[in-house]
């Protein structure tokens, strides 16, 4: 069997298995947000922090509620890496430096994952397990709280509240990402993955050396660093370590861990809103990127030029033999277009055109399907604007879901997409300017300058994998990807829920004969149209300079 047929047959396989859970966990998801039972261990939660879950919240308050809970674990998450050296379990690490503290604490509370550092020689076993995995359960638990305080808004109306955060906090904690979490853990150690609470031990000779390795509880982090979007590993390979993702079978289940939640939110989305076919609208729009993204991205991959490709039967440089260009190139473009970050091949080891298609992806703001959450609500800005341009077209005012688009509307949409390229393209350009951060480049030339945009591109869109090509544990990448990250989370989420607010206080417009149908395949191709057009506008430039020109030159 060829690998391009071993290609198609697992992109086929993981399509089949997406849509077997679509409908089963959209719907629950739905009823987990709609439901007013409280469960007796959420009781005790809330009795412990104080939390009134039964009472509603206007986006203020629920704004207040994202933020206050997201600066603690900032703190938290800081002074336990601060303090790491006298904790037990420490496996004899030393505490975290202050500028890597801070970048790791924003990095995981942000559901960004970034770094900067070797997870095998930094950080021990209360670290690993009470810091960073419980911060990827709680912050992609904020990502779908925020979603669905968008929903509400639009399904909601002569209101202004959006539920209550702390109760959609702890239910997606409680009831989707632990349970689902444990499955996916279990299946990860039948295939192979570790688990365990072991010291550091010499594992053999190499060379004429030994090599030592830690143990961890790898496979139940592994699932909820997928699941949730994370992307932070264990070790300092990420998912192209064998502890980590030790064959093809844990491989495919690790992309269908990525994008089990963001695809099945749409679901949830149409259920909420009373409308089934406008969350399969928005499925269908995510769907095309995302297959037309990994169509490009194989077909790069395989391309043949030289016999040294010829040979290897495609790039093969940076990328696991065990997983070969189809399973790398699939799980490149799910970790790019999701805010996930795991990598199980090295996105600069990539053709020139490859990497511009990571970057791509998540310079689209990770919306097909995008992050646990995250992507959700950053599709149903995109469609917002779908539907106003529409509307410039025929001189009629817009509407979606029943809900006018007006000019507060539109003004909220327009700061939210314009925060992360203002992001990214301004760090990245301080960054070539100074003469220091270019110290970091392992390249020079076109390819240097991907490594530096793939960084901030990486960091503000929240997604956390690296180009591998850059040293970025110095105090200027520390601190301002740390300061992309935080920003480019939080402030997209201060318009999320006050664009929330706005629709929910909104009165519903009756559907007439010049209503735009959002439910068609019409709509997404032209959500498709905006979301691409938009991307490309803001980013070329910078692409050109980069991956293009690499990719042109080679």
């Amino acid at each position: 069997m060829s690998s391009q047929i071993a290609g198609l047959l697992q992109l086929i396989a993981l399509i089949v298995a997406l849509a077997l859970a679509y409908r089963p966990l959209g719907d629950y998801m739905a009823r987990v947000y709609s439901s007013e039972k409280h469960y007796k261990p959420e009781k005790w939660i809330y009795k412990a922090i104080g939390a009134d879950p039964a009472a509603e919240m206007r986006w203020p308050a629920y704004l207040r509620g994202v933020l206050a809970f997201s600066a603690v674990s900032v703190l938290f998450l800081y002074l336990m890496q601060r303090v790491q050296g006298s904790l037990p379990g420490s496996l004899g690490f030393s505490s975290i430096d202050p500028d890597q503290a801070f970048n790791t604490a924003a990095s995981f509370v942000a559901n960004t994952n970034w770094q900067s550092y070797y997870g095998e020689q930094a950080m021990g076993h209360v670290v690993q397990t009470g810091g960073l995995a419980v911060q990827n359960f709680l912050s992609a638990a904020v990502g779908l709280a925020v979603a669905v305080a968008l929903v509400r808004g639009f399904a909601r109306s002569r209101t202004g509240e959006l539920g209550n955060f702390w109760a959609d906090l702890v239910r997606g904690t409680v009831r989707i990402l632990i349970p689902v979490s444990v499955i996916g853990a279990i299946v990860l150690v039948a295939c192979g993955a570790i688990q365990n609470f072991s010291g550091i031990h010499q594992v053999g000779q190499f060379m004429g050396g030994t090599q030592e390795w830690n143990g961890g509880a790898v496979a139940s982090q592994e699932a909820i660093k997928e699941l949730g979007t994370n992307g932070g590993g264990y070790f300092n390979a990420n998912s192209a370590h064998p502890f980590e993702n030790p064959n093809p079978l844990s491989n495919l289940f690790e992309i269908f861990l990525i994008l089990l939640i963001p695809f099945a939110l749409t679901r949830t989305f149409g259920r909420m809103v009373g409308s089934l076919k406008q969350g399969y609208a928005i499925l269908g729009a995510m769907a095309v990127i995302w297959i037309g993204f990994t169509a490009l991205m194989m077909w790069t991959e395989f391309a043949h030029r030289g016999p040294a490709f010829e040979v290897a039967g495609g790039a093969m440089e940076g990328k696991e033999t065990r997983f070969g260009i189809a399973g790398s190139s699939l799980f490149a473009v799910a970790t790019t277009l999701t805010s996930t970050g795991a990598v199980n091949s090295f996105h600069s080891s990539y053709t020139g055109f490859g990497g511009g298609i990571t970057m791509l992806g998540m310079q689209l703001g990770e919306i097909a399907p995008g992050g646990v959450g995250s992507g959700l609500y950053g599709m149903l800005i995109m469609a917002i604007i779908a539907v106003f341009i529409a509307g410039l077209m025929v001189g009629r005012t817009p509407e979606y879901l029943g809900k006018k688009i007006g000019t507060p509307q539109i003004k909220l949409a327009a700061c939210y997409i314009l925060i992360t390229p203002a992001l990214v393209l301004g760090f990245t350009s301080v960054a070539m300017a100074l003469p220091t951060p270019g110290d970091s480049m392992t390249n020079s030339g076109a390819h240097g300058f991907s490594e530096i945009l793939y960084a901030y591109t990486s960091g503000a869109n929240n997604n956390g994998s690296a180009f591998a090509g850059l040293n970025a544990d110095t105090q200027w990448f520390n601190t301002t990807i740390g300061i992309a990250m935080l920003l480019g989370r939080f402030l997209p989420m201060v318009f999320v829920l006050a664009l929330a607010g706005s629709l929910a206080e909104q009165k519903p417009v009756p559907e007439t004969a010049g209503t735009l149908r959002t439910d068609k395949p019409l709509y997404s191709g032209l959500l498709v149209g905006t979301i691409l057009i938009i991307t490309g506008l803001t980013y070329f430039p910078a692409l050109a300079l980069g991956p293009l020109a690499e990719g042109l030159a080679s």
